[in-house]
Order: structure tokens, then C-alpha cells, then sequence
């Protein structure tokens, strides 16, 4: 799984219980929960009451690899239908994401079957789940108490050089596609490798086929997403796009100095662009200690999976995922977790340099190894809320945080893709939709 790879790259609270759903209100508001006194006196009613949107879960390889279901006990997760419910979580994007080394080749192969298995979940409980594509789609699921599930793409190789590919995933649901993962493309640099000499990497941070992704992605109305990518990557595609982006998964360089996180320049820059930041939970972004912890370990936890996979190989046999993940906990487990308040410190930092607008929440729930002390599942949502209540933000200051900001830039994706669909020109690569541009 992911925190194989994410394991080099990279005030004690109330807790809910499932009772708490019964404060949900009848008829939710789109963006904006009541303001009365005993409200705004009240997070937990704060938190029921807005439309709370994770940008980012890996929970979709559970799905596939492991045959679990959604509706399933966590079993070590993060995120299941109960956590869901209980965390007033009203959608998730569910990340699909292809190992880079794992599938080469087979790229497209896999993104597919991921996707597939989002569907096959959705299909399985009704009751309590729907397809999304749209910003209204998830304002009619959360009004019928339902999930909305959403799916975005993880890496920009999975598209194979095709802008074909793209417009596929974008008719099979795929709302954001991340320009990178942590491996550069031919097209785009990514922030995992931009200091390894021996990857080509382009001259500006896109190529002109680069350029025609952000373009087709507009015109499309996917949303696109710079977490991973290198900085250069990142400034040149904010000059590109004309709609909004997301990170979809990024914390605040500021405050723990990885790649993978935002500086406070790129954070008002996302503010200019009128994107949103979607906060990511894994300890090795919120936390330095638990960062230099983790890298002072590397060599012997990398020399622990090499013995894993030299294992497998000699019994002929792939590598298994599941006991790469468990390798990779026990030595998570070793370092200690990082306080619950450092991941409000890391929206607080974003609100206050970027402002309350342009920040929000992606868990990597399912994709990490380590979350924060008090952060264990989806069901601690909830937390959050209590929190940045506590350091002085006001309900409609959390509705926005919580889930108000990606529908704002979400729609304005869409507006954006209407009027470019609108606009008398030939679509990008239709010619010759699998030519390398």
C-alpha cells in the first residue's frame, strides 16, 4: 500500500459516540450551519450541522486488494460506513492511486479496476452511500443522509501520455486528477524525485502536453490537484489554469519541512488563484519531531522490506501489500504519535496566511502509517471542529474549513468548464486523442 512509499518520502478531547448522528439536522444547509446562540455556543452541533468533505482516502485499495467491504469492522483502518456516519463525514474522494512500480504497464489496467471498485461499494449500500459528480450531487446526498462518494485520480501517469484516457476517467466519475505522485511524469515534475539527477525532469515544470492536461482538465471540469508536485510544477500550473485548484492532500511547510507541504508563499498564492488547501493528517506532514524520527530510522526499516520482498521473490512470489502496510505500522508504532493539536496548529497556520477561504481537510485516512494522538478514525471528525472553536473560529468560519471551501472552488470548476465547452475551438489532442503532445 501507499505508506510503503510515504514512509521514506515523508489536550485530551470529548469523544463521539454514534448517538451524536441524531443531531443532524432534517434539511442541511448547502454552506452555512444555524448561527443562533445555542449553536454557535455548541462545536458538536457546529460539526452536524455543515457538510464535512474528505478530499483524500485510500481506503479504495482495501476494497480491491483486500476484499473488504465498506460496510465491514475497520480492522486496523481508518474509514468504514460506521466511522463515516459517526464523524458526520457527508462525502469522500476516494483516491485512486496506482504504484508506480507495482503496475508498470498496466497503469490504465488498474486505475480502472479501482475505479470499479468505488462503484461495486456504492452498489452494495445504497442506503447509505451514492455516486457524486457534481457540487450538487453532494449537497442532494447529504440532504438525503446519505455518503457521496467522489473519486479522484492520484498521479498523472495513469492517464499513459493519453488525453483520451483522461476524458475516460472524467466519464467514469474522476473529479480531480493530482498532476503527479510522488514519481515525475514525462509531463509534469513531481516533488518525491525533483532532486534525483538521474529522472529527466522538464524545463518549467509542465511540458506543452503538461499544459494540455491543466487545459483538458478545465475544459472537462476536473479539478486539479498539486499536491506531490515539485514547486516549479506548482507555480507553472497555477499560471495555466484557469479555474481554481486544490491540494488535495498537502500540510504547511512552515511547520514541518517536507516537499510534499505547502510554503506560506505557495499558500497565498493558492489564496490569489482562489484555491483551497485540504489539510493531509499523516504525522510525518503536521509533525517535525515525528519526521526526523522517521528518517533516522529509514535505513533499517528500508533494510527490513528489502529482506521482505528478497522473501517473497525467492518463494516466486509477488510481493504482498498487506504485510509490506503491517511492516511498515510496527515501525510507525515505534515513534511516538504527535498531539491531536498539531494538526489544528497546521489549519490554523493555512487560515491565517492564506485565509479561512482557501483551507480544508484531506485525511489520507487508509494511506498513512501514523495520525495524530485522539485521531483514529473518521469518527473523530468531530474533534476538529471542537478545536478551532476553542481557538476563536466562529460556525461559519468551521462550515467553510469543513467543507464549504471545496464546494465553492468545485463549482467554480464547473463554471469554468461551461464556458470553456462554450468557446468555438477544437478540443485539445481530438485529432489524435493517444498523440504525446
Amino acid at each position: 500500500m501507499k505508506t510503503l512509499v510515504l514512509a521514506f518520502a515523508a489536550a485530551s478531547l470529548l469523544s463521539v459516540n454514534a448517538q451524536n448522528t441524531a443531531m443532524m439536522p432534517k434539511t442541511p444547509s448547502e454552506s452555512m450551519p444555524k448561527t443562533h446562540a445555542s449553536v454557535i455556543a455548541d462545536p458538536l452541533a457546529v460539526h452536524h450541522a455543515a457538510i464535512v468533505i474528505d478530499t483524500h482516502a485510500d481506503t479504495t485499495q482495501r476494497f480491491l486488494d483486500e476484499s473488504w467491504n465498506f460496510g465491514d469492522p475497520l480492522k486496523g483502518g481508518s474509514l468504514n460506513l460506521e466511522s463515516a456516519r459517526t464523524g458526520n463525514l457527508g462525502a469522500q474522494f476516494f483516491s485512486i492511486w496506482v504504484d508506480p512500480e507495482a503496475f508498470k504497464g498496466q497503469y490504465a489496467h488498474r486505475t480502472l479496476a479501482l475505479m470499479d471498485a468505488v462503484y461495486q461499494q456504492t452498489a452494495k449500500y445504497p442506503e447509505q452511500m451514492r455516486m457524486a459528480y457534481s457540487a450538487d450531487d453532494i449537497v442532494a446526498a447529504h440532504r438525503q443522509h446519505k455518503l457521496a462518494a467522489l473519486m479522484g485520480v492520484e498521479g498523472g501517469h495513469s492517464i499513459e501520455d493519453n488525453l483520451g484516457l483522461l476524458r475516460d476517467y472524467y466519464r467514469l466519475g474522476a473529479r480531480y486528477m493530482t498532476l503527479t505522485w510522488a514519481n515525475s511524469t514525462d509531463w509534469a515534475d513531481s516533488s518525491g524525485d525533483y532532486t534525483d539527477a538521474k529522472i529527466p525532469h522538464t524545463k518549467e515544470g509542465l511540458t506543452e502536453f503538461g499544459k494540455d492536461v491543466v487545459y483538458e482538465m478545465n475544459r472537462l471540469g476536473m479539478m486539479v490537484d498539486i499536491s506531490h508536485v515539485a514547486d516549479k510544477t506548482f507555480y507553472r500550473t497555477l499560471v495555466i489554469s484557469r479555474a481554481p485548484v486544490i491540494a488535495s492532500h498537502s500540510s504547511a511547510r512552515a511547520l514541518c519541512d517536507s516537499p510534499r507541504n505547502m510554503t506560506d508563499e505557495m499558500l497565498r498564492a493558492v489564496a490569489v488563484n482562489d484555491g483551497v488547501v485540504m489539510v493531509n493528517f499523516y504525522s510525518a506532514f503536521l509533525s517535525q519531531d515525528f519526521r526526523n524520527a522517521m528518517q533516522a530510522q529509514a535505513p533499517e526499516r528500508e533494510k527490513a522490506i528489502n529482506a521482505l520482498k528478497e522473501k517473497y521473490k525467492a518463494e516466486g512470489k509477488p510481493i504482498d501489500t498487506q504485510a509490506l502496510d503491517a511492516l511498515n505500522k510496527e515501525y510507525a508504532a515505534r515513534i511516538p504519535r504527535p498531539p491531536f493539536h498539531i494538526l489544528i496548529d497546521h489549519i490554523d497556520h493555512i487560515a491565517k496566511v492564506a485565509g479561512v477561504d482557501h483551507v480544508g481537510l484531506g485525511s489520507d485516512f487508509d494511506g498513512v502509517d501514523s495520525l495524530p494522538e485522539g485521531l483514529d478514525s473518521a469518527a473523530d471528525l468531530p474533534k476538529i471542529t471542537h478545536s478551532l472553536m476553542a481557538r476563536g473560529y466562529t460556525a461559519a468560519d468551521c462550515d467553510k474549513m469543513l467543507g464549504g471551501n471545496l464546494l465553492r472552488v468545485f463549482r467554480q470548476v464547473e463554471a469554468v468548464s461551461h464556458q470553456l465547452q462554450s468557446e468555438q475551438r477544437p478540443r485539445i489532442g481530438e485529432h489524435q486523442p493517444g498523440e504525446k503532445k
